[in-house]
């Protein structure tokens, strides 16, 4: 199953989830129905009612309880999930913190790196890290309604209680989670258990008002009052039930598959089965003890809560079986896990240095090499090669470069010096042209990172733009906007606005957006290609130009992506009609497609891209700005695409 398939898939379910969700609303309304219905009869049999005669069907009282608890469950459900329309807030219900990446610890900084070598090899953005830091069970968890506003929370047992391969093996059963898609579905359970649990809070808090009061007397009506609160609990009770059966049956069919693709991410199973086998082993395993456990319960690497009675409301499959699943020599034997406090700054240096150096391999020419559909196949699959390919890059950032990229200010500097020209005079003169309007703090970084950021390789720029991401969020309002000013500032300085250019300053600027103004992902708009023959041709005419100067490349380029859209009218357009403003707007327009419309444009702009079978580094960060404007994550350029560029 691709990266689309698998957002398709995350759809269905989430189509199957609204359809439950009607259901559950449905039997509440009936079984509300049918308690006031009772409480009628009661009334009219006591002469209470003016009726001759008192029927079943009462229409009006049926719209009146319809009405009513569908207010109540959507309202409850919609605030739930606005109050959490970010990861960061659900981690922080839970208690987690945000580490300070400017000052970690030896333990965060391990965190911390392993995290950005996964988002960077699955060309995921760098999401936000959190710690539970009262939380001594071994646990994480990812959230967040898209991978733009992806969270990484971890327990303080989980950071200080596994080494690195396992802590590797829980983030990348995290990033499963974040690839397929199954942050958005697990968002919207905590709505809606939510929205349907006020039905009970409802009749609970009722219930305590009129214990409460003053009453008596014949015509004492707390009694009637009292039986109604107590139905109308049990309602909500059971309907809460079983939209915790729904949520733990959805939870536990996606963690067999997020162990598999941690095994494959790292291509080193005793990782995960290792982090497993001490949960077993550790005195309070995963369970946590935060109150708000029992919402998110679902989002969790492992049971936050003590194993149910009852199977089927257990949120995760039996630990003995996960592992298992893994380690087929699995006794069922736990070992025995002591606290050793946290991990020291020689041994956290010493695991580091070992993972720099690749588990396997250096990657064989795949993707560009094997043609369009399998480079547009590597979207959203993170492999053991783009994790080592990842390792590579990340290390090959010089220290002083990665240290700047932690902290707000410094990080705006790093991104504005990856925009600066590399002549010396040339760079001179722009920056006095920010003198006015940058920062003072910002400017100075960017003046003291200047030459080396120049200096770095091409390969190594969108990489360390990548680790600069989580810094940036920390920007206010103002910051961000002057940030974004000073960077169109530097693209137009020089009248000419290069591919680099426009890549680096769009996806900077896209995901910081999604991050600080967080949204709801919108529905498509178009299902098919046909009315968006102008963008396709825009943004394919751009890419086809991109590659080559030959007019006759460029026609060929073009032509093999016109044989993938035969259904759309293409038409090859002047280098000057495919300017940058033109090239965004398309993208924009393209945006607003389907999933399987999406995967169409990408196949053919690999396919145009790859056609002369030469890919250059240019090309390959065009390609995962586009990718990255369809919300499609594209794992980093392999060595093989490099070579071509050199010995071209």
């Amino acid at each position: 199953m691709d990266f689309f398939e698998s957002q398709q898939v995350a759809q269905r379910k989430t189509a199957w989830l609204i359809a439950l969700y009607v259901a559950a609303v449905l039997m509440i309304v009936v079984s509300l129905y049918l308690v006031f219905w009772i409480v009628g009869f009661f009334a009219w049999a006591k002469g209470a009612l003016p009726m001759d005669t008192f029927s079943l069907w009462h229409p009006k009282l049926l719209g009146t309880v319809a009405a009513s608890t569908g207010f109540i469950v959507g309202t409850g459900t919609l605030y739930k999930i606005a109050t959490l329309r970010s990861g960061a807030a659900l981690a922080a219900m839970v208690g987690g913190k945000p580490i300070n990446t400017a000052n970690p610890s030896p333990a965060e900084r391990r965190l911390l790196n392993v995290v950005e070598e996964m988002a960077i090899a699955s060309g995921v953005r760098v999401p936000d890290v959190y710690v539970l830091e009262n939380e001594t069970a071994i646990n994480a968890f990812a959230s967040g309604f898209t991978a733009q506003q992806a969270t990484i929370c971890v327990t303080r047992g989980c950071l200080e209680l596994l080494n690195r391969d396992e802590l590797q093996g829980v983030i990348g059963h995290e990033f499963s989670h974040i690839l397929h898609g199954d942050m958005r579905l697990n968002m919207r359970l905590v709505g809606v258990l939510h929205g349907i649990l006020l039905i009970y809070l409802i009749g609970y808090f009722t219930l305590r008002a009129v214990a409460q009061g003053r009453g008596g007397g014949k015509n004492d009506p707390r009694p009637i009052i009292i039986l109604i609160a107590l139905a109308v609990m049990a309602i909500g009770w059971i309907g809460a039930f079983f939209a915790r059966l729904i949520k733990s049956a959805v939870s536990r069919q996606r963690e067999f598959l997020a162990d598999a693709s941690s095994v494959q991410f790292t291509r080193n199973p005793e990782g995960i089965a290792g982090a497993l086998k001490k949960i077993g082993g550790w005195g309070i395993g995963s369970h946590l003890a935060s109150a708000n456990a029992e919402q998110v319960s679902h989002f969790f690497f492992a049971n936050g809560l003590a194993s149910p009675a009852f199977s089927l409301l257990a949120t995760h499959p039996p630990l003995v079986e996960r592992i298992k699943r893994i380690d087929s020599n699995f006794d069922g034997r736990f070992p025995v896990v002591s606290a050793k406090g946290t991990p020291m700054e020689a041994e956290v240096e010493r695991e580091t240095a070992t993972a720099l150096k690749p588990r396997v391999a250096a990657p064989s020419p795949l993707g560009w090499a094997a043609g369009a559909a399998a480079v547009v196949a590597q979207i959203g699959q993170l492999r053991a090669e783009n994790v080592a390919q990842a390792s590579r890059l990340v290390a090959g950032i010089p220290d002083s470069l990665r240290s700047a990229a932690r902290e707000p200010g410094s990080a705006a500097g790093v991104v504005l010096a990856l925009l600066l020209p590399a002549d010396d005079a040339a760079r001179s003169s722009v920056l006095e042209q920010l003198r006015g309007s940058c920062d003072p703090a910002v400017l100075q970084a960017l003046e003291a990172i200047a030459p080396e950021a120049c200096r770095l390789a091409g390969e190594l720029r969108l990489p360390l733009a990548d680790l600069c991401l989580p810094a940036l969020r920390h920007l206010s309002a103002p910051q961000f906007e002057n940030f974004k000013t000073n960077m169109q500032t530097l693209v137009e300085a020089d009248s000419q606005i290069d591919l680099f250019e426009f890549t680096l300053s769009r996806m900077v600027a896209r995901n910081l957006e999604a991050r600080l103004s967080p949204r709801k992902p919108k529905p498509p708009q178009y299902y098919a290609l046909a009315p968006l023959a102008g963008p396709c041709s825009i943004l394919l005419s751009a890419v086809a130009q991109v590659g080559s100067s030959d007019p006759k490349a460029v026609q060929q380029a073009f032509g093999c992506a016109s044989s993938l859209l035969g259904d759309v009218r293409l038409e090859l357009k002047e280098i000057n009609a495919c300017g940058i403003d033109a090239l965004g707007d398309a993208l924009d327009e393209l945006g607003k497609t389907s999933i399987p419309m999406r995967k169409r444009v990408l196949e053919a702009c690999a396919a145009t891209i790859s056609c002369d079978g030469r890919v250059t580094i240019e090309e390959a960060e065009l390609f995962r700005a586009i990718a990255d404007s369809f919300d499609c994550p594209v794992p980093p350029l392999f060595p093989s695409i490099a070579t071509a560029e050199a010995a071209g």
